[in-house]
């Protein structure tokens, strides 16, 4: 997992980002939802990112819909979320050696398109 972009192909933000990191060719690709992601890739990335809440996206449009908003989710529960509904994933999730970059805030964008250099 040394160069790997975790990005919906549909998301106009996500050909943004895509098109502002450096040697995009280096990286591997995985559009979640075409190529779910599996346990093992999620885990993996919370080890990185420190919990599954910090991959978790409110802005998801069931997120509200479930009613999840009235509720108070365990980290097995944002586990549970982001492997069922890939648009739980805040997006994107860049990895570069060890270092991972998740959503599309400004400064995260500016910090992933650094480290690819």
């Amino acid at each position: 997992m040394a160069l790997k972009i975790y990005h919906l192909s549909t998301c106009s933000t996500c050909h943004r980002i895509l098109k502002e990191i450096p040697h995009l060719e280096r990286f591997e690709l995985q559009d979640i939802k075409t190529e779910p992601i599996t346990p093992e890739q999620l885990d993996a990335m919370r080890d990185l990112a420190g919990s599954y809440e910090a991959l978790f996206s409110r802005k998801a449009m069931k997120f509200r819909v479930l009613g999840l908003h009235e509720r108070q989710l365990t980290e097995t529960d944002y586990r549970n979320l982001i492997l069922q509904e890939y648009t739980f994933l805040k997006r994107p999730v860049i990895v570069i050696d060890g270092q991972l970059f998740v959503g599309n805030t400004k400064a995260v964008v500016q910090a992933a398109v650094e480290a690819a250099r």
